[in-house]
C-alpha cells in the first residue's frame, strides 16, 4: 500500500510538471511562427464596372505587397531575379491581411491593404534564387549635395543647387535612409565656397558635428560639356568609403536624366546600407541552450526576444523537464554573432559545455 502511495504521488507529480511545462510549450511560444515583414497602406484603385472583381483587386495589392517588400530588403542586382514570382508563391508566404480601407469616389473603387509575410517562408525563396536579404533597417541619414561646375569655375550649394531642391520630393515607401538636409548656414556657406578649388579634400565634419546624426553622405558633383562625375563619400557606423561614379554625356539640364540620376544615386545609396545589413541565410547555425523553468516571465521575455530577432531562423523547445527548458535555436550567423546580439539585450550564458546554460 506504501508503494502505491509514492507511485500515486510520483505520478501526480509528474503530471504537474508535464503540465506546467506544455503552459510553457502553448502560451510562450504560441507566436513563434509571427515573426513576418509588415507591408502597410497599400494602395490600389481600379473602375467600378459590370466585371468588378473585388478578390482580384486584393491579388493586385498582395502582388504590390511583395513588390515593396523585395525593394526593401533586395539589393538592385538581384531584384530581377523576383520579378516572375506567381502569385500562388506570393501567397503562401502572406501570414496575414487586413482591409484598412474601402470606398467608392466617382465610380472608382479605392482600397488600402495591410499585408504580412511570414519571414521564414520569404528566406527560403531568396535562398533557392541564391539572394541573400538584409535587415530592413530604417536610418536618418545628413545629405550634403553640392555641385561643381567646372566650366563656370563655380559652386552651388543649399537651395541655389537644384540637387538640393529637388532630392527629396519623390521618396518612396519602401527606402530605408530618410536624408536629412543641412540648413542653410551663412558659416558654412563661406567655408565651402572658399574651399571650392579643393573641395574633395574639404573637411566636412565640422559641418556634421552640428547635426546630432551619426551618418552622412557627402556628395560632390563635378558637371563638365561631357557629363559628370560623382564622388560620394559614404559615412556609416563610423567608418568613411569613397564610392566614384561616372555618368558620360547626362546633362542635368535634362529633366528626365536628372531625376534618373537621383534615382539611381538615391539606389546606390540604399544597396550600400542593404550590404552593411545582409543576412547570410546559408548559414543555419544550431545552438542548444537551457533556460530555467520556474520563471514564466522570464521565459516568456527571452522568447520574445528570440523571435523578434530578424537572424533567428527559427527556434523551439527540444526537450523540458521540472527543471529546464531546452530550446534549439538556429541562428543564420557565427556563434560570437549570437553572443554579441544577446549581450546587447542583456542575455548572457554559460558556454563551457556543448548545451550553453542561460545565466
Amino acid at each position: 500500500m506504501k508503494f502505491n502511495l509514492n507511485f500515486l504521488t510520483f505520478r501526480k507529480l509528474y503530471i504537474y510538471f508535464c503540465f506546467l511545462a506544455l503552459l510553457n510549450i502553448f502560451f510562450s511560444t504560441s507566436n513563434v511562427n509571427a515573426k513576418s515583414f509588415s507591408i502597410n497602406d497599400i494602395e490600389i484603385s481600379t473602375p467600378f464596372e459590370i466585371n468588378f472583381n473585388k478578390n482580384q483587386i486584393i491579388d493586385e495589392g498582395f502582388l504590390e505587397a511583395f513588390n515593396q517588400l523585395v525593394l526593401s530588403i533586395v539589393q538592385t542586382k538581384d531584384q530581377k531575379k523576383l520579378k516572375q514570382t506567381s502569385l500562388s508563391s506570393i501567397k503562401s508566404m502572406i501570414e496575414t491581411f487586413s482591409i484598412k480601407e474601402e470606398k467608392f469616389i466617382n465610380e472608382v473603387y479605392y482600397l488600402s491593404l495591410n499585408v504580412s509575410f511570414n519571414k521564414k517562408r520569404v528566406f527560403n525563396l531568396l535562398e533557392s534564387k541564391n539572394i541573400f536579404p538584409s535587415l530592413p533597417i530604417k536610418k536618418d541619414v545628413l545629405f550634403i549635395p553640392i555641385i561643381l561646375d567646372k566650366k563656370k569655375n563655380e559652386i552651388l550649394i543649399f537651395s541655389e543647387s537644384y540637387l538640393f531642391n529637388n532630392w527629396n520630393l519623390n521618396t518612396k515607401k519602401y527606402h530605408l535612409l530618410n536624408f536629412i538636409l543641412p540648413s542653410e548656414d551663412l558659416e558654412d556657406f563661406n567655408s565651402i565656397k572658399n574651399s571650392s578649388g579643393n573641395i574633395d579634400n574639404y573637411d566636412f565634419n565640422q559641418i556634421v558635428k552640428k547635426y546630432n546624426l551619426e551618418d552622412y553622405i557627402v556628395m560632390i558633383v563635378f558637371k563638365n560639356d561631357k557629363g559628370i562625375s560623382v564622388l560620394n563619400k559614404i559615412n556609416f557606423n563610423n567608418k568613411i568609403d569613397l564610392k566614384n561614379l561616372d555618368f558620360p554625356n547626362l546633362s542635368l539640364k535634362n529633366e528626365k536624366e536628372f531625376q534618373e540620376f537621383i534615382e539611381y544615386s538615391k539606389n546606390v545609396y540604399e544597396d550600400y546600407w542593404k550590404s552593411k545589413n545582409e543576412i547570410n541565410t546559408s548559414i543555419k547555425l544550431t545552438l542548444t541552450i537551457s533556460t530555467d523553468n520556474d520563471d514564466n516571465s522570464k521565459i516568456s521575455q527571452f522568447e520574445k526576444v528570440l523571435n523578434n530577432l530578424d537572424l533567428i531562423y527559427d527556434f523551439y523547445i527540444f526537450k523540458f523537464n521540472n527543471k529546464n527548458n531546452i530550446y534549439k535555436i538556429i541562428f543564420n550567423g557565427t556563434p560570437d554573432q549570437f553572443l554579441n546580439v544577446m549581450k546587447n539585450r542583456d542575455y548572457e550564458f554559460d558556454i563551457k559545455d556543448r548545451v550553453w546554460v542561460l545565466k
